[in-house]
């Protein structure tokens, strides 16, 4: 079984044993066909005049804090029968039913498409944090998890997490034309919940990690793809690198010194 396979089998079976539980549970079906899925969104999606800045005294709900919980990531396949096209499920409370909370918050995002391949899984990554295409909806910290806001203004229009996982669904759509399939899960039942999805959240970013180090530049040196130095796994290893570059480029110049 591919990678990314075993990752979606187990988040199937995390939804599965939160039913089980008697957590609170629902499915919202979309239409993803041509503009319907963002066709009578209370927001404006896309690209916006001016970055989304939500002050503490205009936030409806925070989501993520990190004094509760947090964790986000990507799950893609090359079979679409893998993928529920167009289903946003929600697990716990939704926004219009937590005014002046701060929840816990998990955010799976479930792509699927024939031409999928390992190499297109760190930009697919990228794509999950997408505030700035969604009106009213601020993203504060995006390495690993989401920590973000939603405007009281945005929250007074109807902003819901079926709002959320629709603006993320053409997201990916727009952005990536191999992506044939969406499916969004949220998470706000309870932090325990939320740390618990971030047990397989862990081993997708083992699994990006890997990726990382087979990007090869043409020159020989890596590219960085990580979002922040300050919680990357690697971090030690690149500081080290940069101070060995620097000493090799130092005794290079004064070799070139001494032999003029």
């Amino acid at each position: 079984m591919k990678a990314y396979e075993i990752h979606l089998t187990r988040v199937r079976e995390y939804i599965a044993e939160k039913r089980r539980q008697g957590r609170q549970i629902r499915e919202i079906r979309c239409d993803t066909k041509d503009e319907k899925l963002v066709h009578g969104l209370p927001v404006r999606i896309g690209p916006q005049e001016k970055r989304n800045i939500i002050l503490k005294e205009d936030t409806f709900v925070e989501l993520g804090n990190p004094s509760v919980a947090a964790c986000a990531f990507v799950i893609w396949s090359d079979d679409l029968s893998c993928v529920e096209d167009g289903r946003i499920t929600l697990i716990g409370a939704d926004i219009q039913e937590s005014e002046g909370k701060s929840l816990p918050f998990g955010q799976v995002i479930i792509v699927g498409g024939t031409e999928l391949k390992e190499e297109h899984h760190l930009e697919l990554e990228k794509t999950q944090y997408t505030s700035d295409q969604i009106e009213g909806y601020m993203l504060r910290s995006v390495p690993r998890r989401v920590w973000s806001r939603v405007g009281k203004e945005a929250a007074d229009r109807g902003f819901s997490f079926e709002t959320l996982g629709r603006a993320l669904m053409a997201s990916f759509r727009w952005k990536h034309p191999l992506v044939q399939a969406t499916e969004v899960v949220f998470v706000t039942s309870s932090k325990e919940d939320v740390n618990q999805l971030d047990g397989i959240a862990a081993d997708v970013r083992k699994f990006s990690g890997e990726l990382r180090k087979l990007i090869r530049q043409d020159d020989g040196t890596y590219e960085c793809t990580e979002y922040s130095c300050a919680t990357c796994d690697e971090k030690a290893v690149c500081d080290s690198i940069r101070e060995w570059v620097t000493l090799r480029r130092k005794k290079a110049a004064e070799a070139v010194r001494k032999a003029r």
